[in-house]
């Protein structure tokens, strides 16, 4: 479920939501490197900072999912997506999967805006991605039969390790993290209905 044995065009057919945003990942963050003004103005004018949101700039809560600041951010989030999302996006099918994706991005900015500091400035995907073990610890629990016992082992242990290292780093938007996941949870039921007796 979580081991990509696929061919690099194998992968594209089979996931293109999951290849399109692990792309964009990519291509922003090397379009970012550029060291002129009005990309740093760009930048900065799509990154998460709660006084601009407080001010109506309503697509900050969006726009940070996209963007990483350094090259070990953007390796490590892409990395964590190839690996998680495939199977997701599989079972969910491509518009659900945006949603939930999306979703949860936004509810973990939102909840940024809200609890931290008006000064406070946040960017990765971090959030989303926290939303999507969120999906699949509902899958655990309540929609039983999705998911065998190992595979939720591994989901339940990468869980503990990524919340564990979320109060352990510095630099980490811990509130985007917990309610990334939160999110997740809650919006699951609206795109799992019922039960399948059926294994990724």
């Amino acid at each position: 479920m979580f081991t990509r044995t696929e061919s690099f065009q194998t992968f594209i057919r089979l996931y293109p939501i999951v290849s399109i945003i692990a792309a964009i990942h990519a291509l922003i963050w090397l379009f970012f490197q550029i060291p002129i003004a009005p990309v740093v103005i760009l930048f900065n004018l799509l990154s998460g900072y709660n006084a601009a949101i407080a001010d109506g700039e309503y697509w900050r809560l969006l726009t940070p999912v996209f963007l990483h600041i350094h090259f070990g951010h953007v390796l490590f989030n892409t990395i964590s997506l190839i690996l998680f999302a495939p199977a997701l996006e599989k079972i969910l099918k491509k518009a659900k999967f945006i949603f939930v994706y999306l979703g949860a991005g936004i509810i973990a900015n939102i909840a940024t805006y809200l609890i931290e500091p008006i000064d406070y400035a946040h960017i990765g995907a971090s959030g989303a991605i926290f939303g999507l073990f969120g999906v699949y610890l509902f899958m655990i629990y309540f929609r039983k039969g999705m998911m065998d016992r190992s595979n939720s082992q591994i989901i339940l242990s990468i869980l503990v390790i990524g919340l564990i290292m979320t109060f352990v780093n510095s630099n980490i938007n811990v509130i985007g993290h917990l309610f990334g996941f939160i999110g997740g949870f809650i919006l699951a039921p609206l795109v799992i209905k019922k039960p399948k007796n059926y294994f990724y």
